[in-house]
């Protein structure tokens, strides 16, 4: 369950900054994923730096350990502007009950969501930076894992009103029970 989400979530991500627009669109090419049609970064580093963050948590979700990954959108002056925020609970007592097909059917539902999903955003200026933040229910500790050593723990810049949410898509299923929403700054925080 937590290679598919994994995979999964490299797919997404990948299909959320396309969707934003800050590359130009040289900087994607299409491919197959699931009997849909989705974006994939032609550049090495983009490409790389998608890969290996969210394969990055693949022992941290196969322990329980991540409560939400997100693609951040910041303005220049590092103001979080949007949000797209995956919220994912993997039951591990499940074990390998689940059927693979059955899984990839539920996940495809939301690169279908996401892919019509464009009117929900926001248009965000071209100089805006973008990164991936994983929010984890606890840190692991760093003597028990070296994979936890690559990851740094940091206080995000976060909202500082409750923020606007926009429900994209959400499943429960078991073993894994996923929610994709937006959140935007409260109308109060907003900027110009």
């Amino acid at each position: 369950t937590a290679r598919i989400l994994v995979e999964f979530l490299e797919v997404a991500i990948t299909s959320v900054v396309s969707l934003k627009g800050l590359y130009p669109p040289g900087a994607f090419e299409s491919r197959r994923y699931m009997t849909l049609v989705v974006q994939r970064a032609r550049h090495p580093q983009l490409q790389d730096y998608i890969h290996s963050a969210v394969h990055g948590l693949l022992p941290f979700i196969q322990k329980g350990l991540v409560e939400r990954v997100a693609v951040i959108f910041f303005s220049t002056d590092n103001f979080p502007m949007e949000k797209f925020i995956f919220k994912l609970t993997v039951n591990q007592s499940f074990g390998s009950k689940v059927e693979e097909a059955d899984l990839k059917f539920s996940l495809r539902s939301f690169l279908i969501k996401l892919s019509v999903s464009e009117s929900l955003t926001k248009v965000l200026p071209r100089d805006c930076r973008w990164e991936i933040t994983a929010y984890f229910r606890s840190l692991p500790r760093a003597s028990t894992s070296k994979d936890a050593e690559v990851w740094i723990p940091t206080d995000t810049k976060q909202w500082q009103q409750f923020p606007l949410l926009t429900p994209i898509k959400s499943m429960t299923s078991e073993p894994l029970c996923l929610q994709l929403y937006l959140e935007h700054p409260s109308l109060s925080e907003s900027k110009p």
